[in-house]
């Protein structure tokens, strides 16, 4: 099989997901690549079968997610009705992630990442551990090694002690007073002062179950201009 080969200038694109509900969000944080090398990439998606003896032959790559989604939004690839497969291995999150292009395999993963196309149309897709899928998407790299420690990387972790302070302020403000509020205007005589464990408790579990529609968005990263560096924006 003859392999169409685009090739992808550098670049920036962004990945990830500023959306952390349980419905509606997508991994996060989201954040920006910056690809300085030119590669080439696959047109379509090349099936397991084939890809095998181009990989075994040191000149070919799995496609990493950002090397994908920077020809992607350049509008370079192109795929029907296939799952593809790309070379990143994800647990949960980004963090610690190089943002240079490389692909990004997290301790214990759980996913590979990859891609569904539907109609000519792509979605963010993930594959467990253990299953395969019959397409991949090849690269081409020259001369490009990923060994540079000083490339811009994710923090090693998200500010925990923020995000509980936010989870108990969202269930202060939207369950617990509400349920304060509500007792107060109709309940028994006596009742809140018996029972507030049981509106505290039952405003905690209001916070908390509307995760799985809303929550605020989280802040995106960039490559810094001139330190290199990744940024909040």
């Amino acid at each position: 099989m003859d392999i169409e080969w685009i090739t992808v200038e550098p670049g920036k694109v962004f990945i990830g997901s500023d959306n952390r509900s349980i419905l509606f969000g997508g991994i996060g944080p989201r954040h920006e690549v910056k690809i300085d090398y030119n590669y080439e990439i696959s047109y379509l998606p090349v099936s397991s079968k084939i890809s095998k003896k181009f990989l075994e032959s040191k000149d070919c790559y799995i496609a990493s997610e950002s090397e994908w989604s920077l020809a992607m939004k350049r509008k370079l690839i192109f795929g029907n009705n296939q799952v593809e497969e790309l070379s990143d291995r994800i647990r949960g999150s980004y963090w610690s992630k190089y943002c240079d292009g490389r692909p990004f395999i997290e301790d214990n993963w759980l996913m590979k990442v990859s891609r569904t196309w539907i109609s000519e149309t792509p979605s963010i897709t993930s594959i467990p551990k253990g299953e395969k899928s019959e397409y991949v998407r090849l690269v081409r790299r020259l001369d490009v090694e990923y060994n540079d420690s000083s490339a811009p990387k994710l923090p090693n972790s998200s500010d925990k002690s923020k995000l509980l302070l936010e989870e108990f302020m969202i269930s202060l403000i939207i369950g617990i007073i509400p349920s304060f509020i509500w007792a107060n205007f109709n309940a028994s005589s006596g009742y809140i002062s018996d029972a507030w464990l049981n509106l505290v408790f039952g405003g905690l579990f209001i916070g908390v179950f509307s995760a799985i529609f809303w929550r605020p968005k989280t802040k995106s990263w960039r490559v810094g201009n001139n330190c290199g560096k990744m940024k909040v924006i």
